[in-house]
């Protein structure tokens, strides 16, 4: 009987030492399970938030590149709120363009983008019609396909712009203008808007959409080609070598111009195919009438050309471009290719009555007519593709076009005044 009351205890033991061991190996196993899973909700979460710095970094690159484009001021530094996060960017300036460094912030968890600019080849043009502080004025019948940016005030007679309206700055005016789309202005009054206004000021208008009563002022922007990019073409024209006589230089017949500098008036007259092979720079003014035909030469693919009126020992009076008759103009044959008129008169701008660009009658084609310091009159049946001057007058019948090409015009010669992407990567 001893016996086995012994080994019924010795069992008993045995029986408590392997439940302590498996409740051990038990314990060991779960805690060796729930460690990984912890650190991987962990890593999880961690990626996640790191995600989100990453895509702020971005927000604040393509942000800065974006005005960069349209030709908006951009600080040195800045910072831009997006959602909960932060992010730091940073604008170098290099020869050959701008580097821009982005710091994206969430909870302290760091990402950085970096994009390398160059100066590009090509001008942006982003709207139908673009003025300055001279303001754009539309009378009669004309009208406007496409968006219309002004520093200016923007009036009508009850006019259609076919697109966006923006008239910046807090002196910012559309007066009795029927928008297709939405307005922006500080003062909106007798119009028609068929979709949203945002505003400061209101009164006797119809809108469609939503009101967006003390909206901000949109900020005022510079013309999209500069004097330096207009110097430039000049002296690429020169370069290609100087007429002196006769003058006036008179084109009657079939000819093909360019690169060339010409140091008189140029009248283009009668029936003639003036074909350009690049920038034509003239030091006086510029007439053409009858029927004649101006195009791009087809070697030039998809670029543009321009025609430059510049007397720089007058230009109150004179580099001054007048488009009679049915004058036709012609791009190369490709897409995204046109001829571009531009005076460098600034009667407009220094309060004077003179007419930078004058357009009348039938003129139409591939044409894009331009003036940074003066104004642009517009007539009659007009069809242009885009129209950028310090003051725009449309009278009659007169229509723009815009052209989804001109985002990005390239030219024959010369830098222009964009930027190329070149690299855009993550750094560490």
């Amino acid at each position: 009987m001893k016996k086995q009351k012994k080994y019924k205890k010795e069992s008993g033991q045995a029986m408590i030492i392997a439940v302590v061991f498996f409740i051990c190996v038990s314990v060991a196993t779960i805690l060796g399970l729930t460690n990984p899973m912890v650190r991987h909700i962990a890593m999880a979460t961690s990626i996640a938030i790191s995600k989100e710095s990453f895509y702020a970094a971005e927000a604040g690159v393509e942000d800065v590149v974006y005005r960069l484009k349209i030709g908006l001021p951009v600080a040195s530094s800045q910072t831009l709120v997006v959602g909960d996060q932060s992010v730091i960017t940073t604008i170098t300036d290099e020869s050959s363009g701008k580097v821009i460094t982005a710091v994206g912030n969430a909870n302290n968890y760091l990402r950085k983008v970096k994009t390398n600019l160059a100066l590009g080849t090509g001008v942006a043009f982003h709207y139908g019609i673009q003025a300055g502080e001279g303001g754009f004025d539309l009378q009669n019948s004309s009208s406007v396909t496409g968006n219309v940016f002004s520093n200016g005030p923007i009036v009508g007679a009850g006019n259609n712009i076919y697109g966006d309206i923006v008239s910046a700055g807090p002196a910012g005016l559309v007066n009795n203008i029927h928008s297709t789309y939405s307005v922006f202005a500080h003062t909106i009054s007798n119009s028609r808007i068929d979709k949203d206004a945002h505003y400061i000021t209101i009164n006797n208008t119809i809108v469609s959409g939503t009101q967006y009563p003390a909206s901000p002022d949109q900020a005022t922007s510079s013309l999209p080609i500069s004097d330096e990019q207009i110097g430039e073409w000049e002296s690429e024209a020169e370069a290609g070598g100087v007429i002196n006589s006769p003058c006036p230089y008179i084109i009657s017949s079939n000819t093909t111009l360019g690169p060339k500098k010409i140091n008189c008036n140029v009248e283009i007259s009668g029936s003639p195919t003036l074909t350009l092979t690049g920038p034509i720079w003239v030091v006086g003014n510029i007439t053409t009438k009858n029927s004649p035909i101006i195009k791009v030469a087809s070697s030039l693919g998809n670029k543009s050309v321009a025609i430059i009126a510049d007397n720089s020992s007058n230009r109150l009076t004179s580099s001054k471009i007048d488009i009679q008759n049915s004058t036709t103009f012609q791009g190369s044959g490709m897409a995204g290719s046109f001829v571009f008129m531009i005076s460098q008169n600034n009667s407009a701008e220094s309060g004077g009555s003179e007419d930078a660009i004058k357009v009348a009658n039938s003129a139409a084609g591939a044409l894009v007519v331009y003036s940074n310091h003066g104004e642009i009159d517009i007539q009659n049946s007009v069809s242009l593709k885009e129209v950028t001057a310090y003051k725009i007058t449309l009278k009659n019948s007169a229509n723009v076009i815009y052209d989804t090409g001109l985002p990005n015009t390239l030219f024959s010669a010369g830098p222009g005044g964009g930027f190329d992407i070149l690299k855009w990567k993550e750094v560490e």
